[in-house]
């Protein structure tokens, strides 16, 4: 079973690594992923027993606590570093006056020294204390107690051991500021993404009986009736009962725009009425809303992790005890050599230690992908996981369903071909229909039809009034063997036969998302190659519904078992996203690179198969989840390479120049705190 166990308290990617670690160690515990920006843990349990075994640790670990789900989120403002970094200065400045000005007594300036060092040295001895019963529960676990809290200790003890106190003081200092502002640093991308719970509305007004009654959006439920006065946000997923709305759809698209909804048309949640008040039906609880997916998309995100997060979480479970073995060899063995001079090996290996310490990489790489996750949030997409961002940087070609995805979905009938009695027939089949065509026929009068069969990919067929109706494409048509004509129409045309006779035809129309043509070409903009649509429609009506879109190649006339071939063939150009909404759009989301559903009007079955979801079922927002997803590529790259380039010279340098201490620190805390703020240019609106 898969737990999300909700925390706080854990502010290092270190010791989400260990923690991570520590979790995998038990029997019955698997996919564990430890998110410290997103303060969750993620991870599958056979049974209770080992779930218990799996908080114990987490309850254990430092000082992270396990919070209920609806509690809220203390705001960490971190006070304790704060004070440990202001008493550590007030000791640590009076010392280095003292010593560069040579006044005063030398164990004067040795004293303060050691007061800096221990008001700021403090939590690092008490965290390395801690690890030592972790690090052997269960067997050896050297990645848990050779973390970078034992690397600072030894060198900062070193420094005063071979009496160089200003170093040994302002290792500690420097490391515990460079903490703090990592801790800044991550809880403002942690704000980011908590700005998404505002989303949800606090309250709803329900209409019953001719009263008012102001409610809880989760007491709700589907057929209720609610107002929405000017200024509310839609506490459900509504359906409008009035003439027109007028939503503000900034929180779900993340552009500042009035959409106009008609009666009948759908109000997504989170959106806030920017007209009169209206009344609206409830079509979803609460908790099958536009809003809960997101927050639930957001939240989860993170336990499925980019290759490179998974490569640098392997990566310091193995580096950090390599470079402390080598660090001791170079205090040992050159000595030997060197007339067994040790004191003059320790300081390089002290640098080299600290010089070596990771935290640039543990914290900007997931950083960078959190902050991707939640700026394309924003933006009204919602990826499943970090995973999927690289995918997509990767994309060549775009493939679209049309109906419901290039165009608006929401049909309704046209002209009437031969007999009139064909728009009550039609109707009749299809209120037993899971199509989206059935839409259109929502308030024909219609008698009541049984025995209906759907037949994939050609339409629908029944008993009404004691006789076989057919209502379908033109292929169906031919199959029965009945004669119709043909009708040259850009909209939908379905052939209506009744014991084997054409008794007429209805036009569903259709109308292109004005949004399209300029999504497609910020497609292309972003470097998509090529655009195709694989569609059940014909070749004529395709190409006089897609009219003056950019779209490189119309698949036409295609049953939902033959959109997967050509899904096939189109990877054969390059890596393949696909955007879809109905239930036959399932099969080629599987097969594609990567996926897209329609948030709003999209099936649960298209939205469970897709990678990510367009949570306002706006277009435009594919190619801002495309520039995101390259630019978290571009920046989490820039971070790895910077950070072990500078690390491998401050490493090299430690040994060969000799640098003071006090550099190698700063030179360690630059490389993080820079490589954090790289990460946090992903917070940057995308255009």
């Amino acid at each position: 079973m898969k737990k999300i166990i909700k925390i706080r308290g854990l502010d290092c990617a270190a010791c989400a690594a260990e923690l991570q670690e520590e979790l995998s160690a038990i029997e019955g515990v698997s996919e564990v992923s430890v998110d410290f920006v997103g303060q969750r843990v993620a991870l599958c349990h056979e049974g209770e027993e080992p779930l218990q075994k799996a908080v114990y640790s987490i309850t254990h670990f430092e000082e992270v606590e396990i919070v209920d789900g609806n509690a809220p989120q203390k705001r960490d403002l971190h006070l304790t570093e704060l004070v440990s970094i202001a008493v550590g200065l007030l000791f640590f400045l009076p010392a280095l006056v003292l010593d560069l000005t040579h006044t005063g007594s030398e164990w004067i300036a040795f004293g303060l020294y050691l007061a800096a060092f221990a008001a700021t040295g403090w939590s690092v001895v008490f965290a390395i204390v801690k690890n030592v019963p972790r690090a052997f529960r269960g067997g050896l676990h050297l990645g848990v107690f050779l973390d970078e809290n034992l690397l600072m200790l030894v060198a900062a003890v070193g420094a005063f051991a071979t009496r160089q106190n200003m170093e040994g003081a302002i290792v500690m200092l420097l490391y515990q500021i460079g903490e703090y502002l990592q801790g800044l640093a991550v809880g403002s991308s942690r704000g980011a993404i908590a700005s998404l719970m505002k989303l949800q509305s606090d309250s709803a007004v329900l209409l019953k009986d001719g009263a008012q009654t102001e409610v809880h959006p989760e007491e709700l439920a589907a057929g209720d009736t609610v107002l929405i006065r000017k200024g509310d946000k839609v506490p459900v997923d509504c359906r409008l009962l009035d003439e027109t709305a007028s939503l503000d759809t900034r929180s779900l698209t993340g552009e500042s725009y009035l959409k106009e909804v008609r009666a009948g048309g759908e109000m997504l949640s989170g959106c806030i009425n920017a007209g009169n008040a209206v009344r609206a039906e409830v079509v979803r609880p609460v908790s099958e809303s536009a809003v809960a997916k997101i927050l639930e998309l957001v939240e989860n995100s993170a336990a499925q992790k980019a290759k490179p997060e998974k490569f640098i979480t392997r990566f310091s479970r193995w580096y950090t005890p390599v470079v402390v073995l080598i660090a001791v060899l170079v205090a040992l063995v050159p000595p030997l050599f060197d007339g067994f001079d040790f004191a003059a090996w320790i300081t390089p290996a002290l640098n080299f230690l600290v010089s070596s310490c990771p935290c640039a990489l543990i914290i900007s790489v997931p950083l960078t992908y959190f902050s991707g996750v939640g700026t394309l949030a924003r933006c009204g997409v919602l990826a499943k996981g970090a995973v999927y961002l690289d995918a997509l940087a990767s994309v060549r070609v775009a493939a679209f369903d049309k109906t419901g995805t290039l165009t608006e979905g929401r049909f309704s009938v046209g002209s009437i071909h031969g007999d009139s009695r064909a728009l009550a027939l039609a109707a009749s089949l299809e209120k037993a229909s899971s199509h989206p065509l059935a839409q259109a026929f929502e308030g024909v009068p219609s008698p009541q039809p049984s025995a209906v069969e759907e037949l994939s990919g050609r339409g629908i067929a029944g008993m009404v009034g004691g006789k076989r109706v057919l209502a379908g494409n033109e292929k169906l048509m031919r199959e029965a063997g009945i004669a119709v004509p043909a009708i040259e129409s850009a909209a939908l045309v379905v052939y209506v036969a009744e014991d084997g006779a054409y008794v007429g035809a209805v036009e569903i129309e259709d109308g292109v998302r004005p949004e399209a043509k300029a999504a497609l070409n910020g497609l292309k903009a972003a470097g998509i190659e090529e655009i195709a649509v694989l569609t059940g429609d014909t070749r004529a009506r395709a190409e006089a519904a897609l009219k003056g879109l950019p779209v490189d190649t119309y698949c036409a006339e295609l049953l939902p078992d033959e959109k997967p071939q050509k899904a096939e063939e189109l990877k054969q150009k390059g890596k393949l996203l696909y955007v879809g909404d109905g239930v036959n759009d399932t099969p080629v989301m599987t097969v594609s690179d990567v996926s897209v559903a329609m948030g709003g009007l999209g099936s649960d079955a298209a939205i469970e198969a897709s990678d990510f979801v367009l949570a306002g079922d706006d277009l435009s927002a594919l190619p801002k989840a495309v520039k995101g997803a390259k630019k978290t590529r571009k920046i989490v790259i820039e971070n790895i390479v910077f950070s072990i380039a500078v690390k491998l010279l401050l490493m090299v340098l430690s040994l060969a120049a000799g640098l003071p201490l006090w550099i190698a620190v700063f030179g360690d805390t630059g490389v993080m705190l820079l490589a954090v703020l790289n990460s946090m240019r992903m917070r940057a609106k995308i255009k």
